[in-house]
């Protein structure tokens, strides 16, 4: 695989944080409140990195399971399948935080990381035990396996204590 490639392939799991983040920060300039801007934050972030994201995950795990397993480094095998499954739960709490409450973002986003952080431990050991340097396992996958359960929960968090007090 030549420079190019790999440096394309390895990036291209950014997209799920860089078009969330773009459309969330020119959406949120004109709104009127801190509290508005968090609240399209957490919508573009949840449908966008961890909603659609996850959808891809599971197209592309589902229908090019050679082309994914080449792009791990491992051969072919059912864990494949069990992999897009998983992404599928995510994609479904994903678009389910856009209308959730905050309490509820932060459960999703711990859900997510339980899910995607393990992947991230299980990357960086594949690469420094078994020198596995594919671009699905070293690339930009690692920065979203970390970050979007991260950012989602410290927004959801963030949201929580923007909350307007009630009146008991």
């Amino acid at each position: 695989m030549d420079t190019f490639s790999y440096l394309a392939q390895s990036a291209f799991p950014l997209v799920w944080m860089l078009v969330p983040a773009i459309g969330a920060f020119l959406r949120a300039r004109h709104a009127p409140s801190a509290r508005e801007r968090l609240e399209i934050w957490q919508r573009w972030w949840a449908i966008g990195a961890l909603g659609f994201g996850s959808l891809w995950m599971t197209v592309a795990f589902l229908a090019f399971p050679d082309v994914m397993a080449t792009a791990i480094g491992f051969d072919r095998t059912p864990f494949l399948f069990e992999i897009a499954f998983a992404n599928l739960g995510l994609a479904v709490m994903g678009f389910r935080a856009a209308s959730a409450s905050a309490r509820e973002r932060v459960t999703i986003g711990l859900g997510a990381g339980m899910f995607l952080w393990g992947a991230l431990v299980g990357h960086v050991y594949q690469w420094f035990a078994n020198g596995v340097h594919s671009p699905g396992n070293t690339g930009g996958v690692l920065a979203n396996d970390l970050l979007i359960p991260a950012v989602m929960i410290i927004l959801a968090v963030r949201s929580r204590k923007l909350r307007p007090a009630t009146v008991a």
